[in-house]
């Protein structure tokens, strides 16, 4: 590898919003320019919980377009669907032999998502951190871009590696890769209640800013977000006991390239509806224009169909060489 390699990706399960632009997407435009980067529609993560399979279908095509409305160049990057790469489910049954109960059994975001009644959850998703090692590895990625909630996982990966490295005496096989955590990013909560973090299965639309969602859209939606009766605080301390405000203005921070202190300062004492103005003035100059490129390159479905087979076969180049070593270390080439 002539620059250190990326891997990340996406669940193409529709609806990517803000908090998907502002933790992931945004970064991934910014890392094209230093890294090799392999850019995958995760839907094979994605069938974790039931999918319709033609709803499955357009949001593959959806994100894709999503990823070139926001600036990754698929010349430069490879773009591609995860199931394309037979490598992928490979490797991960491979890791299953690795991986220990113990490990999985401590991930937390398995019990978050499966919640109370653990019987019902899919072994899928119990299994989901062994395909996202499986992911990493395949590709020999060096660092990989990650959330605050998907530290544990890629700890995991580095767990898997190591074990596999030393249960067949391949001493480097697999090396460690590093997370690249962007600090910077405060984790974007819903709009309609300020402890729970943004997501694309809340059941309101509103409490989401949909990279698809047009001006009036996004001016209804922030004029309605949670908000408490109080003036905006003067100091962090007290902002932190105000969830709903220190949402809007962590957002408002973000894309004025400000401190959150410095946007405190901005709006101390005033009313809610001064920061939902700017806020929304300022969302609307930076998500409109990706919305409308977003529905222009969808037009071009065989455009979009192309560039996923270009990147299935570039990511395939490098699965096959990953298998094939795996398999003459472990055994299973005669």
């Amino acid at each position: 590898m002539s620059k250190n390699r990326v891997l990340s990706g996406v669940q193409p399960t529709g609806n990517l919003h803000l908090g998907n632009y502002l933790g992931a997407i945004r970064n991934f435009v910014k890392l094209q320019k230093d890294y090799e980067c392999f850019y995958m529609l995760a839907d094979l993560h994605s069938i974790t919980v039931f999918q319709d399979p033609k709803i499955l279908r357009e949001n593959i095509l959806e994100t894709a377009a999503v990823f070139i409305a926001c600036g990754l160049d698929p010349k430069k990057n490879i773009i591609f669907c995860q199931s394309s790469v037979s490598g992928h489910a490979e490797l991960a049954w491979i890791f299953n032999c690795v991986s220990r109960m113990g490990w999985l059994n401590r991930m937390t975001q398995f019990k978050e998502k499966a919640g109370s009644n653990k019987e019902k959850a899919s072994v899928g998703l119990f299994a989901y951190p062994n395909l996202m090692a499986a992911d990493i590895l395949l590709y020999k990625a060096s660092h990989v871009p990650v959330g605050e909630d998907q530290k544990q996982h890629l700890e995991l990966c580095r767990d898997i590696a190591l074990k596999f490295n030393n249960d067949f005496n391949k001493k480097d096989f697999f090396a460690l890769p590093e997370p690249i955590i962007i600090k910077e990013v405060a984790r974007i909560m819903s709009l309609k209640d300020g402890t729970k973090k943004m997501s694309k299965s809340e059941e309101s639309d509103s409490s989401r800013i949909n990279l698809t969602d047009d001006e009036n859209l996004i001016e209804q939606k922030i004029k309605k977000a949670k908000t408490d009766s109080g003036m905006l605080p003067d100091n962090l301390n007290d902002l932190e006991k105000r969830p709903e405000a220190k949402n809007l203005l962590s957002i408002y921070s973000i894309f004025k390239k400000i401190s959150l202190q410095q946007s405190i300062q901005e709006f101390s004492g005033k009313n809610f509806s001064d920061l939902k103005d700017k806020l929304s003035d300022i969302l609307i100059k930076e998500i409109t224009p990706i919305g409308k490129k977003i529905k222009e390159i969808k037009k071009d479905r065989s455009k979009l169909k192309d560039i996923l087979m270009d990147g299935k076969e570039r990511a395939n180049q490098v699965a096959r060489q990953t298998i094939k070593e795996v398999h003459e270390i472990i055994g299973l080439t005669l």
